[in-house]
């Protein structure tokens, strides 16, 4: 597989090079250090299988655009994505194969199937997400977060994300509470509280490492290189 790593000068893009070694046939990083280019223009044409994005989300059209233009496939690990990027990244997946979601780990993605589970043997539950991060984490709350909050509602179709509760008002039973922790330099805990007036179930993932996401990334790239044009996410790789 040929690699084009997108935020290459990164801690996360820096463990992705690391597992690739060879198969990394480009860097762009915005800083430009090291000598690696600053943009795709700046890098030029290359031949690739992917390109690897963890740099911002604010650069994904770029991103895409650089994928069409050679014709490669594109994994998106950035989150905080507004309407309109999602919307290029719809409209990107038409053309060439793009791989995105809100977390790259298997452990995630076993999280969100096992809360979608849970929450259709509990129909009447309460449901409530927490997530911790570090204190440089920019968006709240997580892509996780939300990919959880989405997996609940594909059983609960009435559901809302009620982000940071606060003010006065009783909890409604549709919404899903979410709450986002900032502190010290955790990694990424996820917890998945359902709780009914008789008993209460927890799921939970921590992350120990960011080595995981880089591990996830460069799995999610070895999957769809070659694929078909298509949006594919975690589930896909779960069913594979």
């Amino acid at each position: 597989m040929r690699a084009i790593v997108c935020g290459a000068n990164g801690a996360m893009g820096k463990l992705i090079c690391g597992i690739l070694g060879d198969e990394v046939v480009g860097k762009v990083s915005i800083d430009g250090e090291n000598g690696v280019p600053k943009t795709f223009e700046e890098l030029g044409a290359v031949s690739a299988d992917v390109i690897i994005d963890f740099s911002h989300h604010t650069a994904v059209g770029s991103v895409l655009n650089y994928a069409k233009q050679i014709g490669a496939a594109a994994v998106i690990g950035t989150t905080g994505h507004d309407d309109e990027e999602k919307a290029l990244i719809a409209a990107a997946s038409e053309e060439i194969p793009v791989f995105f979601s809100g977390n790259v780990s298997m452990g995630i993605a076993v999280l969100c199937r096992l809360a979608k589970q849970a929450a259709s043997f509990f129909p009447d539950a309460n449901i409530e997400i927490v997530e911790v991060h570090h204190t440089r984490k920019v968006d709240a709350p997580s892509g996780t977060a939300l990919m959880l909050f989405n997996a609940v509602k594909e059983v609960r179709p009435q559901a809302w994300a009620n982000c940071g509760r606060s003010g006065e008002g009783k909890r409604t039973p549709e919404e899903i509470g979410i709450h986002a922790l900032r502190m010290g330099n955790v990694v990424g805990i996820h917890e998945v509280h359902i709780v009914t007036p008789n008993q209460s179930l927890t799921l939970k993932h921590e992350s120990g490492s960011r080595a995981m996401l880089a591990d996830g990334a460069v799995d999610a790239a070895r999957f769809i290189a070659g694929k078909p044009a298509g949006l594919y996410n975690m589930e896909n790789i779960l069913e594979r």
